[in-house]
């Protein structure tokens, strides 16, 4: 979402810098911004089909369509055989940043109808979607802290100085933060690791990994206790908030975290008093047990201080395009339906890729026998990735839609890889959506795309056709002439027609003449009980689900005093498992370590730089140790996205970057109430 000036010379990037014209990023630029090019250029990246010899491994580039008819016969052959059940899709997190995987894939998926289909989601920001469907009415009408106008910033479990915002798109955090200070505004900060956004914080407050739902439950009961407590009248069920949170004290919260008592009362006193303040959680909240009761708590801190649609607080954009409002993407839903196995519950027709792997490796109806991967590492990014890598290879068929010959697309049948970023047209269609300010821009392809390439929306075309053509019994010849019709229209087309449905007054003929994007202005209050889509307009307080999960979080246990337990953490160079091979990005300092406080070193005999053995319930890694003091005791971190190098794949990955894949730690039984894996606060040794 960073506007950017790129210097183009013989089909390559030479240059990349902010755009300073850009009315979101204001010409701020990361690393990775610096490295666009890198992908385009990059030696290892697919320009072609590529088919895999089950006998040797040996890859062979093949043409477009012997690609798509061998990716068609497979799919429609597994599914004719076993049913519709048999198919398994992953959706990887690069799909909601292409347009055409936005507009082609989603309707790709819905074309082959399978109930098992899986994605990113889960592994990130599941209970935050929930959260915003049972309470707002719409998994996307998520509350946007108005950073630009806000007095005091009240962060769990983020780190904006690293990310730019996530679920927040708020490019140049560092230079928001800084007006922040300016007028006097304050940011606290919670969070297990000192991190980059901790060490510029107002306050940074250690906590236990996993121990967020207490104290902002706490600190929710103490608006009650001091008599602040106020709900809009379209809110319903404060009364039930009062009553579910009242056993949760400060003085619990302090044995769940180690905070003091005096701190979460303060603080609590600190959000309720300030002119307009925000509460806001990220990965560090969603990933844990209780993501779902975090999120809820946190949603509830800014509706009680009467923060929410409030200008300084958390509110709701005004994008160009509303996805929410137009209904373009659905309202969500949860429960409707349960996983094979596990009997875990859907969301928004997803299930929990925590449950991927055992629903390909339990036989019986509706085994996964087939998968598709659009985009996506699972192997290296979500549970227990080891044994869902031998999974993979005991599928009867996989093709993967990728640029590489990755950690899981390694075990595909086919690849067929799409044009890149630079390539393609884009629209933003959900981070305008997630944006601390209303802007719109549209960026056409800045390079030609390959005399022999696809853009991902024409392969999704072609594989829905194709794929359902050979499914039986066969579609009838309205239903597929509707098919293609809606399949053939080009994103770019989408976008004008959606532009023009909407009332900003925003055209694509607008933004071409202004490629640095239009101003919409900041954040608009007010917006409530309007902009609600519940059917009667009202903010419910109280869901039932995450009530009745107060009970899970009560019989939990305070944590021992010698327990160690494993988060992740992330790099401004890295975008997920993606960037590895980039290197401009992964020169200087190796950043694969596990961090572990020096005390919690001495007290195992173990020295800075050894190679140690970090090992949970369901894995063992072996990765370099590093002392650090920005380490809370009594908890480690490895970074997420590493685990490269494995047999098969292509990527030119030093082996002093590759690093472990956390995820071989991460316990698949470990999951919040909405089905998001606890990828944070896993008990662990090491050794």
């Amino acid at each position: 979402m960073c506007g950017l000036l790129l210097t183009i010379e013989d089909g390559q990037v030479t240059g990349a810098r902010g755009n300073p014209d850009d009315p979101l990023s204001r010409g701020h630029i990361c690393p990775k911004g610096v490295a666009i090019g890198d992908i385009q250029a990059d030696p290892d990246r697919l320009r072609r089909p590529v088919r895999r010899d089950r006998t040797t491994g040996a890859w062979t580039e093949i043409g477009w369509d012997e690609a798509l008819d061998l990716v068609a016969d497979g799919i429609a052959g597994v599914v004719n055989a076993h049913g519709r059940s048999s198919l398994g899709i992953y959706l990887g997190n690069p799909n909601v940043h292409s347009l055409g995987s936005m507009t082609h894939g989603t309707a790709l998926v819905k074309a082959l109808h399978t109930p098992n289909t899986f994605s990113a989601t889960s592994v990130d920001q599941l209970p935050h979607q929930l959260m915003a469907h049972l309470m707002f009415g719409h998994q996307l009408l998520l509350p946007i802290p108005d950073i630009d106008r806000t007095s005091y910033f009240l962060v769990f479990g983020a780190n904006p100085m690293a990310s730019n915002g996530s679920l927040m798109t708020v490019p140049d955090f560092p230079g928001r933060l800084r007006e922040l200070k300016a007028r006097d505004g304050r940011m606290v900060v919670f969070d297990p690791r000192r991190t980059e956004t901790a060490k510029v914080a107002t306050e940074h407050h250690f906590l236990r990994p996993g121990s967020d739902a207490w104290i902002l439950l706490a600190m929710v009961r103490q608006l009650f206790v001091d008599g602040v407590a106020t709900a809009p009248s379209y809110a319903v069920g404060l009364a039930a908030v009062e009553a579910a949170v009242a056993p949760f004290t400060p003085a619990l919260a302090e044995q769940h975290s180690g905070v003091a008592a005096e701190e979460i009362v303060r603080i609590a006193r600190d959000l309720a008093s300030s002119d307009g303040a925000v509460a806001y959680g990220r990965i560090g909240v969603s990933t844990t047990e209780f993501g779902s009761i975090c999120q809820w708590a946190i949603n509830l801190l800014n509706v009680l201080t009467g923060n929410l649609d409030r200008t300084g607080g958390a509110m709701f954009t005004s994008p160009a395009i509303d996805i929410v409002g137009t209904g373009l993407i659905g309202r969500g839903g949860h429960g409707r339906r349960t996983s094979r196995v596990r009997g875990l519950p859907e969301t928004s027709s997803e299930l929990p890729v925590a449950a991927l792997r055992e629903e390909i490796e339990t036989p019986g109806d509706g085994q996964i026998r087939a998968m598709l991967t659009l985009s996506g590492n699972p192997v290296l990014s979500t549970p227990d990735g080891a044994r869902l890598d031998t999974a993979l290879a005991g599928l009867d068929f996989m093709a993967a839609v990728d640029i590489y010959i990755n950690e899981t697309t390694r075990h595909a049948d086919v690849i067929l890889p799409p044009t890149t970023a630079l390539e393609r047209d884009h629209y933003d269609l959900v981070f305008h959506a997630l944006a601390v300010r209303n802007t719109a821009r549209f960026t056409p392809a800045a390079l030609p795309a390959g005399k022999d390439s696809r853009h991902d929306w024409q392969i999704y075309r072609d594989l829905a056709l194709r794929i359902t053509d050979r499914l039986r019994p066969r579609r009838g010849i309205a239903d597929r002439a509707k098919l293609r019709a809606r399949m053939s229209i080009s994103p770019t087309r989408m976008i004008q027609v959606l532009l023009a449905r909407g009332d900003s007054g925003v055209t694509i003929t607008r933004l071409r003449k202004k490629p640095e994007g239009i101003d919409l202005g900041p954040l608009r209050p007010d917006q409530l009980p309007a902009r609600l889509r519940n059917r009667d307009r009202t903010i419910d307080l109280a869901p039932a689900l995450v009530i009745d999960d107060l009970a899970r979080l009560t019989a939990t246990a305070a944590p021992s005093a010698d327990e160690l337990v494993l988060i992740g953490r992330r790099h401004k160079q890295d975008c997920n498992s993606w960037m590895h091979n980039s290197e401009r990005l992964t020169k200087g300092r190796p950043r694969h370590q596990l961090l572990m406080h020096p005390d919690d070193l001495d007290a195992r005999g173990l020295s800075d730089g050894a190679l140690v053995t970090v090992t949970s319930r369901v894995g063992s890694v072996k990765v370099d140790v590093q002392a650090s003091a920005d380490m809370m005791p009594g908890v480690v971190s490895l970074p997420h996205g590493y685990g490269h190098g494995r047999e098969g794949t292509r990527l030119g990955v030093a082996d002093e970057v590759a690093g472990v894949s956390i995820n071989d730690l991460t316990d698949p039984e470990r999951l919040d109430v909405s089905g998001n894996a606890a990828l944070s606060g896993v008990p662990v040794t090491v050794s």
